[in-house]
């Protein structure tokens, strides 16, 4: 059974985001707010967690999309091959944002994402997330939580969250009411930036 921890974005408690950052560093799974829509997530590094992740979304390791929290721009060449001038001043201009940004990975990828050749990159505006990353010390990984519901594409609701996924999960963090919009993706490991998906984040930002 999750727990189901109480955090309030404006002002995250340490002892709250401790608790995350334990149930992560253990293997464990969460569920927690971004800028945009709930996400499932769990520490980069840790092989077992990624698989639990992959197999909850139904999905291979080697063939899942998943995206990398990041707390700032700061540790991105530990993932990511150097970017150029102009990369920069749009992931500096967007960020933190509801962006999701694809960018040419390095050497320094979790053997997981190696295959790929790229990463996406999240720096969400969403202080929970991003203390929770500061924390941890390295990314956690980022996919969306989809509802069967028709109607509504992804669950805003902590609550209703928690009913759901409280047996495939390690804890749920309830930051309040979610977006329904996910983010918006941007590949710019080629020559020149590719919307994939527009979303939340303005698509027009070169």
């Amino acid at each position: 059974m999750a727990q189901f921890i109480k955090i309030y974005p404006e002002n995250p408690n340490e002892k709250e985001i401790a608790k995350v950052v334990k149930i992560l560093r253990d293997g464990g799974i969460i569920i927690y707010p971004t800028d945009t829509v709930y996400g499932l997530g769990c520490d980069i590094t840790n092989s077992k967690a990624l698989e639990r992740v992959a197999k909850l979304k139904g999905i291979k390791l080697d063939k899942a999309n998943f995206s990398f929290i990041c707390s700032d721009l700061s540790n991105l060449s530990d993932y990511v091959k150097q970017i150029d001038t102009a990369t920069f001043k749009i992931l500096k201009r967007s960020l933190p944002g509801p962006y999701t940004f694809i960018l040419p990975g390095n050497n320094n990828l979790p053997k997981e994402f190696k295959k790929k050749n790229t990463v996406g990159i999240r720096v969400p505006d969403n202080n929970i997330a991003l203390e929770i990353v500061r924390q941890l010390g390295n990314p956690i990984i980022s996919t969306s939580i989809h509802d069967e519901d028709e109607v509504l594409e992804y669950s805003t609701d902590p609550e209703l969250i928690f009913e759901k996924w409280q047996n495939l999960v390690d804890a749920v963090i309830d930051g309040g009411y979610g977006d329904n919009t996910a983010s918006t993706i941007i590949d710019l490991s080629g020559d020149e930036p590719v919307v994939i998906r527009e979303g939340k984040g303005d698509p027009d930002i070169f």
